[in-house]
């Protein structure tokens, strides 16, 4: 399955790229419906960097552990879940120039647990999730683009 979100920004790229090598970055990105705890920060955007995410399904707590394997600086980084709640998640996020402006492309290549059971019982209720997700993401993210707050490298 895929799932792709696109953010314009009226930032420049390097800001944009900025915003995303924060080291709390996680953190502000997390809405708080999700309850999801951060055990173990990004350290950089570069390959071989890990992240743990302690978050629910339902009533059940589950850790998701991504390991970053492709990195172009101020071009794309590529996450993929190590352990979760996916079958596989692979997340690659763009960066681009444009004009004067900066855009972002989320893509996610994801399946399911239980195969063709597991998208057939739960493929909408996880495309509706990731949608509400990605939507507060970007909108975080261009709020803080807007007020000047991209951050610090990492």
């Amino acid at each position: 399955m895929r799932f792709t979100r696109v953010l314009d920004v009226d930032a420049p790229v390097e800001a944009l790229w900025a915003f995303h090598e924060r080291p709390d970055i996680l953190q502000l990105l997390q809405p708080p419906w999700e309850h999801a705890e951060v055990l173990q920060p990004p350290r950089s955007l570069e390959v071989g960097t890990r992240v743990v995410v302690r978050v629910r399904i339902g009533p059940i707590p589950m850790i998701f552990e991504a390991e970053h394997i492709a990195y172009e600086r101020g071009r794309r980084f590529v996450d993929r879940m190590v352990r979760g709640p996916f079958r596989s998640w692979v997340h690659e996020h763009r960066f681009e120039a444009r004009g004067a402006g900066a855009r972002l492309i989320d893509e996610v290549d994801y399946d399911l647990p239980l195969g063709a059971l597991g998208r057939l019982a739960g493929g909408a209720f996880a495309a509706r999730k990731l949608e509400r997700l990605f939507a507060y993401r970007h909108q975080v993210t261009r709020d803080h683009l807007a007020r000047g707050q991209a951050g610090s490298s990492m």
